[in-house]
């Protein structure tokens, strides 16, 4: 009898079978019991508009039908919001969908990338995934540099050339000043993808001014962090009309849930609603500041959903109290790449997720000492 069997492309062959994070979902299973807080995602805890919710439970009964492929109604919403055209919104499954489409549409084997050693390693493995080649270059300070950023790009001749602004994993950001520089710097062939997915908590004056006639950027929101909707996997793009138009050759065109496009609609018009989150987030924030510096450690100064706690020594340190604090069930988690890897990373969760965490930092810290 002849056998037959799945042909992986020998690219395909050639990767990892990895998932880019263990989720608390996997870590809970191998544990045999739930965390008492869940602190570890960069999720927002505190949850979505009521409006929201409301707007998804009366869209239930809808659910046989394919939400709509244009994304017509949140879309113009967007544009309407941002005072911009609705051909320059991309609206998808979530920045990491969007993503994906944008290498699967510009990276093929052998092209370069350009990121920062230790950024966010979703986008890392779409590139790596097409079979582009990821040149690296390290934080400053514990900022991503936008300087040796551009620079290697201009060295490489890379296509994309990335950055989040506020940075994950460490919560830091930089002015727009400087933002704008690193766009009008952009290598000719080459185009900018500004993550700006905690962009919401950052202070005014961190976003450059919306400039969708610029070739040179695509930038990135969602409504998975200040909405509160990372579940609903709703994020959206903003960029030249014609890149953006683009996306409609690869993009899968039913992608979207009709409760989610109908959740995200509710949640952008409430923007009091948002603003009252934005303020529990920055409560939160100093909260785990002042329980920090309480077990005599310190935390970076931070314009997103979560806080790097700086552990004080290395990494080896750092995953030991990342390890008791999980033991004492605190789900968190902390950067790959050193020398950011002596931190351990903080969700701004709900007081009584804080005070599970206030209660455990203590007795990790105590026994990663021993």
């Amino acid at each position: 009898m002849t056998k037959t069997h799945a042909r992986l492309t020998p690219l395909a062959d050639s990767l990892p079978a990895t998932v880019p994070f263990v989720g608390p979902e996997t870590q809970e299973r191998a544990r045999g019991r739930a965390f008492a807080a869940r602190l570890g995602a960069n999720e927002n805890t505190f949850g979505p508009s009521p409006n929201a919710i409301s707007a998804m439970q009366a869209t239930a009964g809808d659910v046989w039908m394919y939400g709509d492929p244009e994304n017509y109604d949140l879309r113009h919403a967007l544009a309407d919001h941002h005072s911009i055209a609705p051909e320059s919104i991309l609206v998808g499954e979530g920045i990491d969908g969007i993503l994906g489409y944008l290498v699967r549409l510009l990276i093929g084997p052998g092209d370069t990338v350009v990121t920062s050693q230790g950024a966010y390693p979703t986008f890392n493995y779409h590139v790596a995934g097409f079979g582009g080649v990821l040149e690296t270059v390290p934080y400053k300070d514990d900022h991503e540099d936008p300087v040796a950023l551009i620079a290697k790009a201009a060295e490489v001749g890379a296509k994309l050339v990335y950055i989040a602004n506020p940075d994950n994993p460490m919560g830091t950001w930089h002015d727009a000043e400087t933002i704008q520089r690193m766009i009008d710097a952009v290598p000719e062939g080459c185009l900018l993808v500004l993550d700006e997915a905690y962009i919401e908590f950052a202070p005014e004056g961190t976003a450059p001014a919306l400039n969708t006639d610029d070739p040179r950027v695509i930038r990135m929101r969602t409504f998975s962090k200040a909405y509160g909707m990372a579940g609903a996997r709703v994020g959206y793009a903003i960029g030249q009309a014609d890149l953006i138009t683009a996306f409609n050759k690869i993009r899968n065109h039913f992608g979207m849930c009709r409760m989610s496009q109908a959740g995200a609609l509710a949640a952008l018009k409430d923007q009091g609603y948002l603003s009252q989150v934005v303020a529990n987030v920055a409560e939160a924030r100093a909260r785990i500041d002042q329980i920090a510096r309480a077990g005599g450690l310190t935390t970076l100064p931070s314009a997103t959903n979560f806080v790097a706690v700086d552990c004080g020594q290395d990494a080896a340190f750092a995953k030991a109290v990342l390890d008791q604090l999980i033991a004492l069930d605190v789900f968190v988690r902390m950067p790959f790449a050193a020398p950011q890897n002596r931190c351990i990373r903080i969700s701004a969760g709900r007081p009584e997720e804080l005070d599970t965490f206030a209660a455990a930092l203590p007795k990790a810290l105590a026994s990663a000492r021993k």
